[in-house]
């Protein structure tokens, strides 16, 4: 992971401007230029409070009440805010076991998350147990590669959506590791799983030709890196094109900073995972100036305790 740690100086429209870097402040300020913040978390499985202050880990951190503060004050500071997840919302906590899930997505719907994927944990419950509690949330959940046509999900999830902001239009898909052999095949049912690279470069595409957005961001589930040929978001970043940011889940990766691969037409993609449990909260920055190149601007993780700002 080392060798890639440093992000490309150039992207497919602009440059990359790192932690501390050169901002257009000046022309944000006059209106000519447009900022978005693009925060993320995944595999949060259903921890509500924080770890236990005796946790040899993780004492003190994370916590639903103090990602919601954080947000909030990341929201008052920034022009425009879109908060995502990348799946496996459920399971870990008595939480889940006594209130299936309700909790977690009223939770995340008054923190405003703009769209999830689900994970292979948010079928733990069963389809029938994931759409009792699917009204609770106010955001989509969105996966490409599932085709739910044939269970009581269908309908109900979409492959993709569009998000405004401002004057940038972002495009937000999801994509779905193999359930068969991870998951019991009861708790699935008829899901049908298609190849995510095809459903994912059909789906780019469509967002980026169709939709014209300025932005494509993929949720993944698949996991970052794997030893055999198993489909990952690596293998994903260098066998597409058209997507700009892959926020990972599924393998618990904490990231220092985002990494950047050449995607199949040697454009940058980035990507990005904050581990799990919701100890850390994803963020990026990004510049678009008055013809909407963007410009990159890496913020480390967000710590999430009850003292962080953010």
């Amino acid at each position: 992971m080392s060798s890639r740690r440093t992000f490309l100086r150039q992207l497919s429209t602009g440059g990359l401007l790192l932690g501390s870097g050169w901002l257009p402040m000046e022309a944000l300020a006059a209106g000519a230029a447009t900022s978005l913040t693009i925060l993320h978390t995944n595999d949060m499985h259903s921890r509500i409070d924080p770890f236990p202050d005796d946790d040899q880990r993780y004492a003190g951190r994370g916590g639903m009440s103090a990602r919601a503060a954080i947000i909030q004050q990341i929201r008052d500071s920034e022009q425009h805010v879109l908060l995502l997840d990348s799946g496996d919302i459920f399971q870990g906590t008595p939480y889940f076991n006594y209130y299936g899930g309700a909790p977690e997505l009223e939770l995340m719907s008054a923190m405003q998350y703009d769209a999830a994927t689900m994970g292979n944990h948010d079928f733990d419950n069963g389809l029938d147990g994931f759409a009792a509690q699917l009204p609770k949330a106010s955001f989509p959940f969105l996966v490409a590669n599932y085709d739910f046509s044939d269970t009581v999900l269908h309908k109900k999830i979409q492959p993709y959506t569009t998000i405004k902001k401002g004057r940038l239009k972002i495009g937000v898909f999801g994509l779905g590791i193999e359930l068969k052999g991870l998951v019991p095949d009861r708790l699935y049912g008829a899901t049908g799983y298609n190849n995510p690279i095809v459903k994912a470069q059909e789906t780019a595409d469509i967002l980026r030709y169709d939709e014209k957005c300025d932005l494509v961001i993929c949720l993944s589930h698949l996991g970052y890196s794997y030893k055999d040929n198993k489909v990952s978001d690596e293998v994903l970043a260098a066998s597409t094109s058209g997507i700009d940011l892959i926020l990972g889940g599924h393998t618990h990766t904490f990231f220092d900073e985002p990494l950047s691969y050449k995607n199949s037409v040697g454009e940058a993609v980035l990507i990005n995972q904050v581990g799990w449990g919701g100890v850390m909260l994803g963020r990026l920055n990004i510049i678009y100036d008055e013809v909407k190149r963007k410009n990159w601007r890496y913020t480390q993780p967000v710590i999430v305790t009850k003292k962080s700002r953010g």
